[in-house]
């Protein structure tokens, strides 16, 4: 068991869960508390890509049978509760995290098995952890087939935003990419129809026909999508609101659009 916070492990781990740096030289993220740990090691694909298990010493104990899987398993390492605590990123420690090699996907994920009926999301810029996995979380609820992720956006491998997808992060496809503009073009190319949210928007959203692919481009919280991003799109669309209020929260307008497909395809499942 370690026991100091001067360990090189330990400070491997503090730096890993620090820095956004570290974790993309490694190509790892981290996994912490026991539902999305679970998660892991119940799927053979994301089990064969735990780097190393790392346990506080009071979960050890109570859950001992866990522990002798884990040891049988996978390479595990148990911390005393002050160093886990130390490393965690959570004020109350959950007394399992994993460290976890990154799975990479390609534009044939995202767009799925039959691209003539993706569903996709491009995200231009988000730069709160808790709306990306919001979105996240939300999109696999919602049918979406993956999500595409400006470079400017945060860090999906936060280990903020890693919590806030709820697990989502293990099953949708995603990528992250340089040329946003280029990726729309890429993703007309393929036959899928793009829509950027817009305050500008000429048509409402669920005015639309969804039913075949289709591709929703969400912008920044504060300042919306870049023009030059929003001029790629085949149609700007619009939330109607009531009130006061100018904007949605970028999650909120998000799962707005999202479920609206989720709904079309359900009312005319024989034009899926």
């Amino acid at each position: 068991m370690i026991t100091s916070t001067a360990n090189a492990q330990v400070k491997e781990l503090a730096r890993l869960m620090k820095k956004g740096r570290a974790r993309n030289e490694a190509r790892v993220f981290i996994v912490e508390g026991p539902r999305m740990a679970g998660e892991l090691f119940r799927d053979p694909d994301w089990r064969g890509r735990i780097a190393k298990v790392y346990l506080s010493e009071s979960y050890a104990v109570k859950n001992g049978k866990e522990r002798e899987e884990l040891e049988r398993t996978v390479k595990m390492e148990i911390l005393s509760d002050a160093v886990f605590a130390h490393v965690s990123a959570t004020k109350t420690p959950q007394g399992i995290l994993a460290v976890v090699r990154r799975r990479t996907y390609e534009m044939a994920d995202v767009l799925g098995p039959d691209p003539a009926h993706a569903h996709v999301l491009v995200l231009d810029d988000l730069q709160d952890p808790g709306n990306l996995g919001t979105i996240f979380r939300t999109a696999e609820a919602a049918g979406v087939t993956g999500l595409i992720l400006s470079s400017g956006c945060v860090d999906i491998y936060n280990p903020k935003t890693v919590r806030s997808t709820m697990g989502a992060i293990l099953r949708m496809p995603f990528l992250q990419v340089e040329d946003v503009a280029g990726t729309i073009i890429e993703l007309k190319k393929a036959g899928i129809r793009t829509y950027a949210a817009h305050l500008g928007g000429d048509r409402i959203y669920d005015e639309a026909d969804y039913s075949s692919g289709c591709a929703f481009l969400i912008g920044n919280e504060g300042n919306g999508l870049r023009p030059e991003v929003a001029e790629c799109a085949d149609q700007r669309i619009i939330i109607p609101m009531q009130g006061q209020a100018e904007s949605l929260n970028a999650a909120v307008a998000a799962s707005v659009l999202m479920f609206e497909v989720s709904r079309q395809r359900r009312r005319y499942p024989g034009e899926v």
